[in-house]
């Protein structure tokens, strides 16, 4: 047990840091090395740790293949938030916003903006960076506790749309199909119940404590760093104009991912299963490149249509746009690392062989359980299911054939489950969401924390019950 105890250390000192503000691109590798040395200690074995090698044979080759495979992303994301930003388009969304649905509604517009674009197959990541500045704006205009505006991004990009609600394109509704042999629509009845469950739960949350904030006295709050965007009403593009990008990332990826590049064209793309090239499929980057050729395509249809508004001018607000994605992956990156690193430990097979046999035969409860603790330890919630069902996949649907569960419901199960402890102090997706809205753990992650941790674990329970009634 003093193997586990040393991975127990390492994440406690790890999450510590990460809320008291440390860079995780710092901290991360030296953790990863405490777990490491922690574990051959415990372990009696001294000879067993190999600090550099792990460093750059686990730790480091995890951070680059997952900023090869995410780099764009977050590049491009962070390009079209700016240049949505820097033209005005997302102040004349914010304006229309704010007119139309009425003082009072900006937390709910922020959530359905966010939940509209991960439910389209926008990645959470671009979301972030093209929904803060139209967010930012909208709080600063009702002069609600900017404090609040990371929580109100995280519910709508993080939760529901991710998990609960069937047909979500995102990663987290994706990876049980291999799996279990389902498809995104699993579970139906039980996804819309959860999703709309967590949905009014979070809005109750956000909007009570708004409201308290705002009785008190407290505002926007005075934000000296905060680089927005203030452009002149009267020399903002339209509303039909400034939606037209957004409208462009969405329809190009449905159309590119649904439509060219799919196994039904996978015989034009023979090419890349050449294993002395690209060594490749078309299902594997089909995804990539819809999305990258679809933001590519949305920031140059706002640069061309903003041109004239821009007054850094265009090369300047590329560059800041750039800028801006560098932190962002190496945030991400390094918890990629550092869960590849701790993973690799002897305590974290103890640790897994214990989960397995949680949950009394129930494959709902344990599947649930065993995901989000994993995605807990990893920091992420596709890389915490895919270890959990790599490992129990099959003992799962055994459990499930001896209790006439259908594979449906613990797909469902799963991927709400996976939604819940991911999202803790030291995840990347929460280190990027802050560091894009410019705030710190200490102002912004209570609330952040209740809205993608405690919300969901406890929807994970109810659907848990309702798909062991029959639920499906």
């Amino acid at each position: 047990m003093l193997e586990v105890l040393a991975i127990v250390i390492s994440l406690a000192l790890l999450i510590y840091l990460a809320y008291k503000g440390w860079s995780v691109v710092l901290v991360a590798p030296v953790l990863a090395t405490v777990g490491v040395v922690l574990t051959g200690l415990f372990m009696g074995q001294p000879g067993s740790i190999h600090i550099m090698a792990t460093y750059t044979e686990v730790f480091m080759k995890a951070l680059g293949g997952y900023v090869k495979s995410y780099f764009p992303f977050f590049m491009l994301g962070a390009i079209f938030g700016t240049v949505m930003d820097y033209s005005g388009s997302a102040k004349s969304i914010a304006n229309w916003i704010f007119a139309h649905l009425g003082r009072g509604k900006e937390v709910l517009a922020v959530v359905v903006a966010c939940s509209l674009l991960t439910y389209g197959g926008v990645s959470m990541f671009v979301v972030v960076f093209a929904i803060y500045p139209i967010g930012a704006i909208l709080f600063r205009k009702a002069d609600i506790p900017k404090r609040f505006l990371p929580a109100s991004i995280a519910a709508g990009a993080f939760c529901f749309t991710m998990t609960c609600f069937p047909g979500s394109p995102q990663i987290q509704n994706t990876i049980p199909m291999r799996f279990f042999g389902t498809d995104a629509f699993a579970a139906p009845v039980l996804g819309i119940i959860a999703g709309i469950l967590e949905f009014i739960l979070i809005m109750l949350w956000l909007n009570r404590r708004v409201k308290n904030a705002m009785a008190k006295g407290e505002g926007y709050g005075d934000h000296a760093n905060e680089k927005l965007a203030n452009i002149e009403d009267d020399k903002l593009p339209s509303f039909g104009t400034a939606l037209i990008p957004i409208i462009v990332v969405i329809g190009l990826n449905l159309i590119l991912s649904k439509g060219v590049y799919i196994e039904a064209h996978a015989a034009a793309f023979q090419y890349l299963e050449n294993p002395d090239t690209y060594n490749t499929k078309i299902a594997t980057v089909a995804g990539t490149w819809s999305l990258i050729i679809a933001l590519i395509a949305g920031i140059a249809v706002c640069l061309f249509m903003n041109m004239k508004r821009f007054e850094k001018g265009p090369v300047e607000t590329l560059k800041d746009g750039v800028q801006g994605s560098f932190l962002a992956i190496m945030n991400t990156a390094s918890e990629v690392g550092y869960g590849n690193v701790i993973s690799s430990l002897a305590g974290y097979a103890i640790l897994t062989e214990a989960l397995t046999s949680l949950g009394g035969g129930n494959p709902l409860i344990s599947g649930a359980l065993f995901t989000t603790i994993l995605a807990g330890v990893t920091g992420s919630a596709s890389g915490g299911m895919s270890i959990a069902l790599s490992t129990i996949g099959e003992p799962l649907m055994q459990q499930a054939d001896k209790m006439g569960i259908s594979y449906q419901v613990l797909h469902r199960c799963v991927a709400i489950a996976s939604g819940g402890m991911d999202s803790l102090p030291h995840n990347g997706g929460i280190i990027t969401l802050l560091m894009a809205c410019q705030m710190t753990h200490k102002e912004s992650y209570a609330d952040c924390g209740m809205v993608t941790v405690v919300i969901p674990l406890i929807v994970a329970v109810i659907a848990v019950i309702l798909g062991t009634m029959g639920v499906c």
